[in-house]
C-alpha cells in the first residue's frame, strides 16, 4: 500500500507550462530517478522534490484543458491518489498580446492581438474568437494595437501604442479614429460615466471625453512597457506599469486624478481585472511564483491564483470563465468567477 499522499495542488488552477506546488506528505524521494508526478498520465516536469512537497510543470500536451488528475509516483511504482488541477484550454496561439484581451457583452466572443513589435506592421493584427473557439481576422489597420475596451453600449475601442491614438472597430469592423495624440497609449478603461482613459507609457493618464477630446488627468512614472488600466467597484482607477524594479505596485487614483499605494511586491506586473466580488487579479509574479495574483478587496492578501508563465494580461465572460493570455497563446479556464461590466 502507498504511503504517498497529496494533501492539495497549489494553485489549484493553471495553465499549460505553468508550475504547481503539489504539497504532499510521506512521499518516498530517496531515489530520484523513479519520482514521477502526471497530469492525466502525462509527465510533468519536476524541479523541485521533497518529502512534503513536489514542485511540477503543468505539461503543454494538455492544451484541451479540463480538470486534470495529478499522481505521485515513486520507487516500486508507488502511486498516490489523484489530486485535481483545473488545466487552461487553449483557444488560439500564434498571437502577440501585450495587454488583457477583452470580451464582447453582446456575443461573447474574445478580441486578442497579433500586435508585433514597434512598428511593425501585420497583415491582420486584430482578431476575434467566437463561442465556438473559432478565429478570424478583424483588421490590419491598427499598427500595434494594445489596449482593447468596451464601452457600455458594447462599442469597442483599440489602442496603437505607434502612433499614440485610438480607433473605435465597427460592428462591420470599420476602424474609424477616435481620438490621437496619446504619447504611447497603452492601457484602455471606461468609467461608470462613460469617459475614457488612456495610459500613455511615458507616465500621463488621460481622460477621454465623447468626442474624443483628452486631457491630462494623472501623472506617474514611466513605465518600460506599457500601462494597464481597469477600474474598480470603488470608482478608483487602478493602474500597472512595469518597470525594472522586482517590487513593483499596483497604484490607485482617485477622481480627483491622485495616485496612491494599493498594494506592493509584484513582479513585472500587466494586465488586471476586477471580480464581482472586488477581488483585483492581475498578471504578474509574487513571492517568485508567475501567473494570475489575486488580491483581496483591501488590498491586505495576495496569492497565486492561476499558475502560468508569460502572462500578460486577462478578463472574464459572463459564463464565470477566466480568459488568460500569455504573449503568444489565450486560454480560457471555467473557474465560476464573475467579473465586473461596465454600466
Amino acid at each position: 500500500m502507498s504511503n504517498e499522499q497529496i494533501v492539495r495542488v497549489e494553485p489549484s488552477a493553471a495553465i499549460p507550462g505553468g508550475e504547481v506546488s503539489v504539497e504532499c506528505s510521506g512521499y518516498d524521494t530517496s531515489n530520484l530517478r523513479e519520482c514521477r508526478v502526471t497530469f492525466d498520465g502525462a509527465e510533468g516536469r519536476m524541479v523541485g522534490a521533497a518529502p512534503w512537497r513536489v514542485l511540477a510543470i503543468v505539461p503543454e500536451t494538455l492544451e484541451e484543458g479540463g480538470e486534470a488528475a495529478v499522481v505521485l509516483e515513486s520507487r516500486d511504482q508507488r502511486r498516490s491518489e489523484p489530486a485535481r488541477l483545473r488545466v487552461g484550454r487553449k483557444l488560439a496561439e500564434d498571437l502577440h498580446m501585450v495587454a488583457n484581451p477583452a470580451v464582447d457583452p453582446d456575443d461573447g466572443s474574445v478580441y486578442v492581438t497579433r500586435s508585433g513589435s514597434r512598428g511593425q506592421r501585420m497583415p491582420v493584427s486584430l482578431f476575434r474568437i467566437d463561442p465556438r473557439g473559432e478565429m478570424s481576422g478583424v483588421t490590419g489597420e491598427i499598427t500595434n494595437p494594445t489596449g482593447i475596451a468596451f464601452d457600455s453600449l458594447g462599442q469597442m475601442y483599440v489602442t496603437s501604442r505607434m502612433d499614440g491614438s485610438v480607433y473605435r472597430v465597427t460592428p462591420f469592423h470599420e476602424v474609424v479614429p477616435f481620438a490621437r495624440d496619446l504619447g504611447v497609449a497603452t492601457g484602455l478603461a471606461f468609467d461608470r460615466a462613460g469617459r475614457m482613459y488612456v495610459g500613455d507609457r511615458t507616465g500621463t493618464i488621460h481622460r477621454v471625453n465623447g468626442k474624443g477630446e483628452s486631457e491630462v488627468w494623472a501623472l506617474l512614472e514611466p513605465s518600460v512597457a506599457a500601462y494597464h488600466l481597469a477600474f474598480g467597484p470603488d470608482e478608483y482607477l487602478y493602474v500597472t506599469g512595469p518597470t525594472v524594479s522586482s517590487h513593483e505596485a499596483v497604484q490607485r487614483i482617485d477622481r480627483d486624478g491622485r495616485a496612491s499605494v494599493f498594494f506592493k511586491g509584484l513582479g513585472r506586473p500587466n494586465g488586471l481585472a476586477f471580480d464581482a466580488a472586488g477581488n483585483l487579479y492581475v498578471a504578474a509574479s509574487y513571492r517568485g511564483r508567475r501567473g494570475v495574483i489575486r488580491i483581496t478587496p483591501d488590498g491586505g492578501e495576495a496569492s497565486l491564483f492561476v499558475s502560468g508563465m508569460n502572462v500578460v494580461g486577462l478578463c472574464f465572460n459572463a459564463a464565470g470563465e477566466m480568459i488568460v493570455a500569455t504573449n503568444e497563446a489565450v486560454y480560457s479556464l471555467a473557474l465560476g468567477v464573475r467579473g465586473t461590466l461596465v454600466k
